[in-house]
């Protein structure tokens, strides 16, 4: 299968903190990879170097052959990028907003596409609100919208369901779902092991900086144990080694 996202002894100190401490896996093509850890186990941290938004202390990583070190921007403008904190600005409205990615990603049809989503995702009627104005959970949408905008073949995202409601939520699943059934790949992370559970081909634990445990979750499964089972177990043992 193809490698679409490599990491090799990824690093990340801030200060004498080793937020993320040499972790190195693969992602292959059409996988729906979770990256799953407690608060603060450097989850935020691993996306912003794989997107080439924090620079790693050590170690290298690719992404859909991209080096992240030497070509940040690249590899920027290749995927589709989901914050955990979703930022627009504030000064635009939401239409504008997907109007100004789909400038700088110089996307054909772009008002048709950003209608599809507006409609999709249940928030037409805020297209015109300033950014500033909208709830967490629409400017979420609207982040989820321009992550798909250009149709990546690879999405990161950070956290993807945390503001959207139960009804959104299912929405979304069931897009990341359709997504990699056509042929996408999608990388998240998350602390919420329900939902990894419920979508997830591929899982990786990363605790204190580290990985812990990395494989399909088919295999957790097979041992009839639950993934929520496994992941306390993963990270206990890991605490008191």
């Amino acid at each position: 299968m193809n490698t679409v996202i490599e990491a090799n002894g990824l690093t990340r100190y801030y200060g004498d903190l080793a937020a993320v401490d040499n972790v190195s896996l693969s992602v292959e093509a059409g996988s729906l990879f979770g990256l799953l850890g407690p608060n603060g186990s450097g989850k935020t941290t691993m996306i912003r170097m794989l997107t080439g938004q924090v620079r790693p202390s050590s170690g290298k990583a690719t992404v859909l052959g991209v080096d992240v070190v030497k070509d940040p921007v690249l590899a920027r403008v290749k995927v589709g990028i989901i914050p955990e904190q979703e930022t627009p600005p504030s000064f635009l409205t939401a239409s504008e907003y997907l109007d100004f990615v789909a400038k700088i990603r110089k996307i054909e049809g772009a008002g048709e596409k950003a209608q599809w989503w507006f409609e999709f995702l249940d928030f037409a009627d805020k297209k015109d609100v300033l950014c500033k104005d909208l709830s967490r959970g629409t400017r979420q949408k609207l982040m989820f919208a321009q992550a798909f905008l250009h149709r990546p073949v690879l999405a990161l995202i950070d956290e993807p369901l945390i503001n959207f409601d139960p009804v959104m939520q299912k929405t979304v699943k069931e897009y990341l779902r359709e997504y990699v059934c056509d042929g996408g790949t999608i990388f998240l992370s998350t602390h919420i092991l329900e939902v990894a559970e419920e979508i997830c081909s591929d899982v990786a634990i990363l605790h204190r900086g580290q990985i812990v445990h990395s494989g399909p979750l088919a295999e957790i499964l097979a041992r009839k144990e639950k993934l929520s089972e496994f992941f306390l177990n993963a990270v206990r043992k890991d605490s008191y080694a």
